[in-house]
């Protein structure tokens, strides 16, 4: 298991992806089967984002146990904000207050991640 917890490399790479795919859906018609397919995608990548982030928090909470547990609870509020944009455009439902705080939250936890001691040095 020493690959998911030696660098943020994997953690990084999947939520970039995830949030990739996550603006493309959104863009996608709501009704449409690919979209479907593409959202069952991004669910999968909600569950690699959380398997890579448990790893590393596991593993590194013990340095700064707060900030960890901050992060992991903002990269959590993340994940919900983007299911629920997700769900509630295909449902018709307004979701201008979900992507107001997915965008807060997801702020939030970039600046908390990479404040961590084994992020990158770039906010510190």
């Amino acid at each position: 298991m020493d690959v998911f917890t030696s660098t943020t490399h994997l953690h990084i790479f999947t939520w970039v992806v995830g949030i990739i795919l996550f603006i493309v859906v959104s863009g996608l018609e709501p009704r449409s089967k690919g979209r479907k397919i593409a959202h069952m995608i991004v669910r999968l990548f909600y569950v690699l984002i959380l398997l890579t982030g448990a790893f590393l928090f596991f593993e590194h909470s013990s340095i700064d146990g707060m900030l960890y547990g901050m992060k992991f609870l903002f990269g959590l509020l993340t994940i919900g904000m983007m299911e629920m944009v997700l769900v509630r455009s295909q449902k018709g439902k307004s979701v201008s207050i979900f992507w107001i705080l997915f965008l807060v939250f997801v702020l939030v936890t970039m600046f908390l991640g990479f404040k961590l001691p084994i992020g990158f040095d770039w906010f510190a």
